[in-house]
């Protein structure tokens, strides 16, 4: 063969050595260096073979999607805060309560206390007393419970409710 003949255009070895000119060679592959310029992951693809944008916009929707998982829950807890101070109080106010009437439940268990309840609230006596109203010179100005309700057209609530229910107070 000439020498012509071989670096011809139709010949096969130089075309293939063409358009080999402009590749790099792949990883792992006999002809590829391991030293080379580039190192392995580095270049427009990261280590994982995916596109910097690409890689970018992965990241911004986890993000996203991690700010949305955690603003929800974080935006009731906010919310309710508040509402929950609330109710605590609330809480606080019904146990002072509760304690409150506790003590009264206890007072009012104890037989002497009711019947003295009973003399000063509901005007009782005891069979064979006879009541006496003392008028006070002191009290002279303000009307004692029983002119009050002969005073001003009313009676006590006690004779009121009995009214209503016999039905002889109209």
């Amino acid at each position: 063969m000439t020498e012509g003949a071989g670096r011809g255009r139709g010949s096969g070895a130089s075309a293939r050595s063409r358009s080999d000119r402009g590749r790099r060679p792949r990883r792992g592959a006999p002809g590829a260096s391991a030293g080379g310029s580039r190192r392995a992951g580095r270049g427009p693809f990261g280590p994982l073979g995916i596109a910097t944008t690409r890689r970018a916009a992965v990241l911004a929707i986890v993000v996203c999607a991690l700010a949305l998982s955690v603003a929800v829950p974080l935006r009731t807890y906010l919310s309710q805060r508040s509402e929950v101070q609330t109710q605590e109080r609330r809480q606080d106010e019904l146990r002072h309560e509760v304690a409150r009437l506790e003590q009264r439940k206890a007072e009012l268990s104890d037989p002497s206390h009711v019947l003295a309840e009973a003399r000063s609230r509901l005007l009782y006596v005891m069979p064979g007393e006879t009541p006496y109203r003392v008028q006070l010179p002191g009290d002279a100005g303000t009307p004692s419970a029983g002119q009050a309700g002969a005073d001003l057209g009313q009676q006590p609530w006690f004779q009121s409710l009995w009214n209503s229910m016999t039905g002889s107070g109209r």
